[in-house]
């Protein structure tokens, strides 16, 4: 929807696989542009990436380009930034977006001292601070020039005189490995060419797979602002609807399931009758059995639910009493045990009838014979 889009390029140290491609051939289909994906020969970071893709991202003469980190959700207000530099920058300015969190919690992101009467030129950054500097956090979204790449190479020029000038280098480092966080955004601060456009609109890390429910519930609530036909609606002999749902168009739900609220149904999906459904995505072609209860839950591609079965996990949602408050990071294990969290199950997977699966992760391709309460089924 950005006027002037010419080309996506995800980048990636993964190698590319048949789901990937097909990924990409389908999404090239449905939004009529030209994606790509460039895999690194070596994980480069965040800077590091995109300096050894410049010839790719600067062909055709690309006036800017956009930087979206794959690991948050957001309404990204890309059309909001571009217009925000015309109107602040010059052709040599760079844009991030911030966003507000509260004073604990801003201690796990990176931070942003903007200037204190624009509030718009950043003077100061620090990286994942140990005390306190702002609660305007960087959001892993970016509106750069190709001036930016001369920024970068400057990093990379001071990284390679520096393992030329360390003698106990074994090899393992290497300069093209670069943090724009750390290494750029610090340096560029309070030079004047760096600028926050700081937003309101909805912004969340996704950090583990469970946080991908929470990411799911504020996007499912955007949709009920902005595109509401893309929800469900309660009709005569349809399931019964409560909250934000939505449902593939080749889902098969019986009339007396129950589904909502935050729920996703992907494509070919089957539901049977007395279903219950809450907090949960369910991934294409997976089938819940007559009578299962499905909550905080994602049910991998494939998986099978067997009746009266319960598969239930625990959330870990960000305080809702705190408007700033984003969701945490929270570690598997914590004094050796697994931490309650959403219950996920890989890809075809078989849950057997009238068992309990409570706050576990059921790795790919396992048929389980009976319940399991705070376990990784691997």
């Amino acid at each position: 929807q950005v006027p002037g889009m010419k080309e996506i390029l995800l980048l990636g140290f993964y190698q590319p696989h048949e789901a990937l491609s097909r990924f990409l051939v389908s999404a090239q289909q449905e939004f009529k542009i030209p994606i790509r994906y460039l895999q690194e020969y070596a994980a480069l970071g965040t800077g590091g990436g995109i300096y050894h893709f410049r010839d790719q991202i600067l062909s055709g003469g690309s006036e800017a380009f956009f930087v979206l980190n794959a690991d948050v959700c957001s309404e990204f207000p890309l059309q909001e930034m571009l217009e925000f530099r015309q109107q602040h920058g010059d052709a040599h300015s760079f844009v991030i977006l911030g966003t507000t969190a509260n004073r604990t919690q801003a201690l796990n992101y990176g931070c942003i001292v903007a200037n204190t009467d624009t509030q718009e030129v950043v003077q100061h950054y620090v990286e994942k601070p140990s005390t306190f500097v702002s609660e305007i956090i960087n959001c892993g979204i970016y509106l750069f020039t190709p001036a930016i790449f001369q920024h970068i190479g400057e990093v990379f020029q001071r990284n390679q005189q520096e393992l030329v000038l360390e003698e106990n280098s074994n090899g393992w480092q290497r300069a093209e490995v670069i943090r724009l966080e750390q290494d750029v955004f610090t340096a560029l601060a309070g030079s004047g060419k760096l600028y926050v456009y700081k937003t309101d609109g909805f912004w969340s890390q996704i950090k583990s797979a469970g946080s991908a429910i929470y990411a799911s519930r504020l996007y499912l609530n955007q949709y009920s602002k902005s595109h509401p036909e893309r929800l469900a609606q309660n009709k005569p002999g349809g399931p019964i609807i409560r909250g934000n749902v939505y449902i593939h168009p080749t889902a098969s739900i019986d009339s007396t399931a129950v589904l909502g609220p935050n729920v996703s149904i992907g494509e070919g999906v089957t539901v049977g009758s007395g279903v219950r459904v809450r907090e949960s995505i369910v991934l294409h072609g997976a089938s819940l059995h007559d009578h299962t209860c499905v909550l905080n839950t994602i049910v991998g591609w494939d998986s099978t639910i067997g009746r009266w079965a319960r598969v239930e996990g625990t959330p870990s949602d960000p305080n809702p009493n705190d408007p700033y408050a984003k969701i945490d990071s929270e570690t598997l294990f914590r004094d050796g045990r697994l931490t309650p969290s959403i219950t996920i199950l890989g890809c075809s997977v078989t849950i057997p009838a009238e068992v309990v699966i409570l706050n576990s992760i059921v790795l790919p391709h396992k048929e389980l014979s009976r319940s399991y309460k705070n376990q990784i089924i691997l």
